[in-house]
């Protein structure tokens, strides 16, 4: 008997992550496929709740909503901030990312959004905030988790 994916379940998958319009935004193909241990919080909960309870060689298609996502975008997470926050950078345009203390000291990706004069636009969203993410999934293996990947959180 096949096992299904459940919580401490080593599971190794092939996917492609498509926005609504196609476009592919990631994939495993012609890479390793991805492993994972499920039950932690290694994928997105839209995903992992959806993998529940697959064996091998399933195939799905999930689409996941922001909320079970990357999140809603937050407009509290998009601020003008004046260009000479951003030392020793000379040529500031829209599309740059930059690794920046957050208030409570944790380092967070900004992106640059828009450029006017001496101020510039950033977004701290994650870039995939507010996007539907649609997955196609192929189920390669699935095996019970070590004691010491349960104890670590993740596959060895």
């Amino acid at each position: 008997m096949s096992l299904m994916i459940g919580d401490n379940s080593v599971v190794s998958m092939h996917y492609k992550l498509t926005d609504n319009d196609g476009n592919v935004i990631d994939t495993s193909e012609g890479m390793e496929p991805l492993t994972y241990l499920h039950g932690v919080g290694n994928l997105i909960p839209g995903l992992e709740k959806e993998l529940v309870g697959k064996v091998e060689n399933d195939s799905l298609t999930v689409k996941v909503l922001p909320a079970e996502g990357y999140g809603e975008v937050m407009e509290e997470l998009i601020e003008t901030v004046p260009k000479a926050a951003f030392q020793g950078v000379d040529n500031i345009e829209p599309g740059m990312s930059f690794e920046a203390q957050n208030p409570n000291g944790e380092m967070q990706r900004i992106v640059v959004k828009h450029v006017e004069g001496d101020l510039v636009t950033v977004d701290a969203n994650h870039p995939l905030a507010g996007v539907e993410l649609n997955f196609d999934v192929n189920i390669i293996s699935v095996r019970e988790a070590t004691e010491e990947e349960i104890s670590h959180g993740h596959v060895h």
